[in-house]
């Protein structure tokens, strides 16, 4: 890797942001993993936070407390958490395309990684209006819908995870 880095430095005649990820691919990696962690680990805890919330008195202590709860993990972590995943995975993607050409985005473990990204970030995005509808009052969901759709976030995690470590259909 340092000598395909040593070789677009001379090609584009200064050290860029490029050159940058591909010389630190392990640490962009790396970080890209644990920004993953934190946001899985808030995508599964919220919905869990939403079961034990419907059966909470609306206007209650408990009500409030968990509106505090659902709040604070949904902008102290989720959020954050996803961003970081998506800026470090951009962050590899133009890592990886230096290294062997964009060529990879349009293989089928790659499509299959981004669809799940898209349904991952889309749940986020149903997980964050449901919590604004909890601190209105206005959820209409039940406690068992929060305890099937719990699940979703790791399927999702599953196609993830053996799309990009098995690389299937690769030629």
């Amino acid at each position: 890797m340092r000598a395909r880095l040593a070789q677009l430095s001379v090609q584009r005649g200064s050290f860029g942001v490029i050159d940058f990820l591909v010389a630190h691919f392990n640490l962009v990696r790396g970080l890209h993993i644990l920004s993953v962690i934190a946001f899985m680990a808030g995508m599964l805890y919220l919905p869990r936070l939403f079961v034990y919330h419907t059966k909470a008195t609306p206007g209650s202590e408990m009500d409030e407390t968990f509106k505090v709860m659902e709040r604070r993990l949904l902008r102290g972590i989720i959020n954050p958490a996803s961003i970081a995943t998506a800026v470090f995975g951009l962050g590899l993607i133009l890592a990886d395309s230096a290294i062997r050409g964009w060529s990879f985005l349009a293989e089928p473990w790659m499509a299959t990684k981004l669809v799940a990204l898209v349904g991952l970030y889309g749940w986020h995005g149903f997980l964050s209006a449901s919590r604004k509808k909890f601190e209105r009052g206005e959820n209409v969901r039940s406690e068992k819908f929060w305890r099937i759709t719990n699940e979703i976030p790791f399927v999702l995690a599953i196609v993830i995870v053996i799309s990009v470590t098995t690389k299937f259909l690769n030629h």
